[in-house]
């Protein structure tokens, strides 16, 4: 069958990255994570002291930014700017209380997109994001919206943090959770919204194999659907 675009898109800690990760593994797809990109972009912004409210320092700044993704021996996907494997710092709190606002910024938008619909040209690809369904590829032909309460979102970011042996209390996450979804909906460059042809899945109440195996429905579906119109 032709290999598609899946494109997940959502709210952070919706488990978005990982179930995007499993779906692309087992359909033998490539799996780009496009917020890892913004991070990474935010990790090489707050080293190098970038002010974004400076366009000219912004640019100079993308124009020296590579954001590549490399499968280790695992068979997990990491991701490395300029050649570094950044994949545990750009998972860090101090990334994630700035990774919104630099994706408000217009030329780190327009560079991402620029990279993202690179990677994902020869189809067969999973991409997870905010705005991969209503900007980057909109001719996708899977679309799905995650969602899921704001508490279960705290609890799943605290795990995920503590693996990473960075201890954040409940409270904080909750507010910058809060803050990152009122950023992201808000912002007037590429806004976090559900497309009129994704489907939403909540999350709050379900497993991860039980989120993987619901795309995995969805998509085998739309790929059975294209090969019968083509026939």
């Amino acid at each position: 069958m032709r290999k598609i675009i899946i494109a997940i898109d959502g709210y952070s800690a919706c488990g978005k990255s990982t179930t995007a990760r499993a779906v692309a593994q087992e359909l033998n797809y490539r799996y780009i994570d496009s917020g890892a990109m913004y991070r990474a972009v935010t990790l090489y912004f707050l080293d190098h002291h970038v002010a974004l409210t400076n366009p000219k320092e912004v640019d100079r700044a993308l124009q020296q930014i590579k954001v590549s993704f490399v499968v280790n021996s695992k068979g997990s996907s990491e991701t490395f700017l300029n050649g570094i494997n950044v994949e545990n710092e750009i998972r860090k709190m101090r990334i994630s209380e700035n990774v919104s606002q630099v994706s408000t910024i217009r030329a780190v938008r327009v560079a991402m997109v620029e990279q993202q619909r690179r990677m994902g040209k020869d189809r067969g690809v999973v991409m997870d994001g905010r705005d991969i369904g209503t900007v980057v590829f909109p001719e996708a032909e899977l679309k799905v919206f995650v969602t899921a309460e704001i508490l279960v979102r705290a609890f799943r970011r605290q795990k995920e943090l503590l693996e990473r042996d960075d201890l954040v209390d409940i409270d904080s996450i909750i507010e910058n959770l809060q803050q990152r979804d009122s950023i992201d909906s808000n912002r007037a460059e590429s806004p976090l919204r559900k497309a009129e042809d994704a489907t939403g899945i909540d999350t709050t109440h379900i497993t991860i194999d039980e989120q993987v195996d619901e795309v995995i429905r969805l998509a085998l579906t739309k790929m059975i659907r294209q090969a019968k119109s083509q026939a």
